[in-house]
């Protein structure tokens, strides 16, 4: 009666030993798989190029080490030259403060003598006036001023003698011409709003393209009343080539001499003001 209980019992252990040694073949087995895999991808490395220097070429800061182009930065002050400064007075400069102020005076003359207002006046059809003359004048002043404000604090010194020596010239002009005090007192007041207006708006102009340096010049010097786009079109060209010109002057020459020379109002071929004149060669190659 026990023989059946223990046939079965028999049964039983041998189908579970015969399992677990079926199962631990097919766990040796998967272990060799594993290990010719790790096999395979060891010797794939070693045959293939060395990765690790493509990806750290790719990752090197060397990139970063590129020269760029040289910008103007703020002038490291003091505390004291700070505060002297925030009292309303100028700190110590670069170079001598009146030195700076003679170029300034000098940088304005450029500003007022060697330019053909005839030819503005002509070109441009505007009016032969004090106040046509202004308008041309201050221009140039304007871009005086966007050229000295790249040479930190002593530019900026420089450039409030530029606007004080235009000032006081306007002043004598309208004098010398008659104008009565109260008239001249309310003839000043106009330009002051006039320049600092002209100052927003090509400042505006010349960071932007054409057509907002056009509208700019509509407003200030043709004082909306220029019916002729080519005359928008050259002062355009002109201003822009001017800026290039005077962009690429030395800022320590400017802030020593305050010379500056500006290009003709009209040329033949304002984009090769600034290329090098390419040298000449006798017969024989020197």
């Amino acid at each position: 009666m026990y023989q059946r209980p223990l046939q079965s019992a028999v049964r039983q252990l041998l189908n579970a030993s015969a399992s677990r040694a079926v199962l631990g073949k097919a766990i040796e087995q998967d272990a060799c798989q594993s290990r010719a895999l790790v096999a395979c991808w060891i010797t794939a490395d070693a045959c293939v190029p060395n990765h690790s220097q493509y990806r750290a070429l790719h990752s090197t800061r060397e990139l970063h080490t590129v020269k760029e182009t040289p910008q103007t930065t703020d002038e490291e002050v003091g505390a004291l030259t700070k505060l002297i400064e925030a009292m309303g007075f100028t700190g110590p400069l670069k170079y001598n403060k009146w030195k700076i102020k003679i170029a300034a005076l000098r940088m304005y003359t450029c500003c007022v003598e060697r330019i053909n207002y005839d030819e503005f006046f002509e070109k441009c059809s505007l009016p032969d006036t004090l106040n046509s003359w202004f308008l041309v004048a201050q221009l140039h002043v304007w871009m005086c001023l966007v050229r000295m404000r790249q040479e930190g604090r002593a530019g900026e010194y420089m450039c409030r003698y530029i606007v004080h020596s235009m000032w006081e010239d306007v002043e004598q002009r309208s004098k010398i011409m008659g104008i009565d005090a109260i008239q001249r007192k309310e003839s000043m007041k106009v330009m002051t709003e006039t320049f600092y207006a002209a100052l927003f708006g090509y400042d505006e102009g010349i960071l932007s393209d054409d057509c907002v340096l056009a509208a700019a010049l509509w407003r200030n010097m043709f004082n909306r009343q220029c019916e002729d786009p080519r005359q928008l079109e050259l002062m355009v060209e002109y201003v822009r080539k001017q800026m290039q010109f005077i962009d690429a002057l030395d800022g320590e020459d400017l802030l020593l001499t305050g010379e500056v020379k500006w290009r003709p109002l009209v040329e033949e071929n304002a984009q090769s003001i600034l290329k090098v004149p390419s040298p000449t060669y006798n017969d024989a190659g020197l």
